[in-house]
């Protein structure tokens, strides 16, 4: 039985994966980020190696240890604590020196070729999960009146640019204005802001950067992201289909449905 190796952040995402893999007749070897994955993973994998965050040499040994030849990267770590709490070993600091950028493209595709440098190749996780991807088209909610439908071609153009800048992948737009873009505070935080100003009603929209490594940083949703909008009124939540993965796609559809969120997949 083939051995794939888990990198663990936050969020549903490492358990929809190590799911889908033991499905498809794989061992998940993980190794899980202190502060940022939950300590029940523990009982949906075979093996589990807690690191903190920039312990990159203790994954590697953990992996090869473990006789992993593929890992893939799944579930968020929060920018504000990779800030704060890093504890780079000397493989991140070898990595950080070839470092001409610190964008997350950058810094995420460097952690690869350096895994892969000692025989650990990085593969995306969407190759387990693709039936959690965002389909296209209208998913739950109410349709989308002419307005919204306008601050939604608004949000993915800004979104883009966004992404191109590789800043953020979430825009909050009211009513033809942009009232929040995604930075270092995360998705939750930007449509907390954004509602803050633009009262009930925004339109969150979330895309990929443009080029995109679908090894990592996919954007994703939940029933989380839910809870949030219904918290500032948010109406409309567009999502980049193909390219965002969906968390408990079912209990989010009926959410949406419950709360009376507009929830649509576009091109």
């Amino acid at each position: 039985m083939e051995r794939i190796g888990l990198i663990a952040g936050n969020g549903r995402l490492p358990f929809l994966f190590a799911s889908a893999a033991r499905e498809q007749g794989l061992e998940v070897v993980a190794v899980a980020h202190r502060g940022e994955a939950e300590p029940s993973l523990e009982s949906e994998v075979s093996e589990l190696t807690w690191v903190r965050l920039g312990q990159v040499d203790r994954i590697v040994r953990a992996f090869r240890k473990g006789g992993v030849k593929r890992a893939a990267m799944a579930g968020g770590i929060g920018r504000v604590r990779a800030l704060t709490e890093a504890r780079p070993d000397l493989g991140a600091l070898r990595i950080i020196s070839r470092l001409r950028s610190f964008r997350d493209d950058a810094l995420l595709r460097a952690v690869a070729d350096y895994f892969e440098s000692h025989g650990i190749t990085i593969v995306a996780p969407t190759d387990w999960l693709a039936q959690a991807l965002c389909p296209e088209g209208h998913l739950a909610g109410p349709r989308l009146n002419a307005a919204q439908e306008k601050d939604v071609v608004l949000g993915r153009e800004v979104a883009m640019l966004l992404g191109q800048a590789d800043v953020g992948q979430t825009v909050v737009v009211h009513n033809g204005h942009v009232l929040a873009l995604e930075a270092v505070e995360g998705t939750d935080e930007a449509i907390r802001r954004g509602g803050k100003y633009g009262g009930a009603g925004a339109v969150i929209v979330k895309r990929c950067k443009p080029g995109q490594d679908l090894r990592f940083d996919l954007p994703a949703v939940g029933p989380r992201t839910l809870e949030v909008m219904q918290e500032v009124g948010a109406k409309v939540l567009a999502l980049e289909a193909g390219k965002t993965v969906l968390l408990d796609a079912p209990e989010l559809f009926r959410g949406a449905d419950k709360a009376g969120i507009t929830l649509v997949g576009v091109p």
